[in-house]
């Protein structure tokens, strides 16, 4: 039951910063250091969904240019799972706190761009609890 409140909690918060980050000042130190914890913790998928008009050695030399591979994912920032989806591009899954949520978009948004369309889905740790329920229902 507590993991559900946190889930929720957490959904809420990440609600909240993308209610509010298009006016959202300079963050502190603090959120920017932030560690995921139980009570802050989101995870992110990221769709990088590449442009099949170009060449890979193409945009590979522009995701050089741009250097995202040296700025994605930012310090600090844990990736739970980072796959190749063929004929799409590049999925994917960090577990972050919600104060660097924005951050995260910034980094894509001046380094993934050009290369790769990308779509985010805000996700949350679903696994315990899917599998206590398949045990109950034994």
């Amino acid at each position: 039951m507590r993991r559900g409140i946190v889930s929720l909690t957490a959904m809420a918060a990440l609600a909240g910063v993308l209610a509010f980050s298009a006016s959202a000042g300079a963050q502190t130190a603090a959120a920017e250091n932030a560690a995921p914890t139980t009570d802050n913790a989101v995870m992110l998928t990221v769709f990088l969904k590449h442009d099949q008009s170009r060449p890979l050695s193409e945009l590979n030399a522009q995701l050089d240019k741009q250097g995202f591979y040296k700025a994605f994912p930012p310090p600090g920032i844990e990736v739970v799972s980072w796959y190749i989806m063929m004929g799409i591009g590049q999925v994917v899954t960090l577990r972050l706190p919600a104060s660097r949520l924005r951050e995260v978009n910034r980094v894509l948004e001046n380094t993934a761009w050009g290369s790769y369309r990308t779509e985010f889905y805000p996700t949350y740790d679903y696994k315990a609890v899917g599998i206590s329920q398949h045990d109950k229902a034994q």
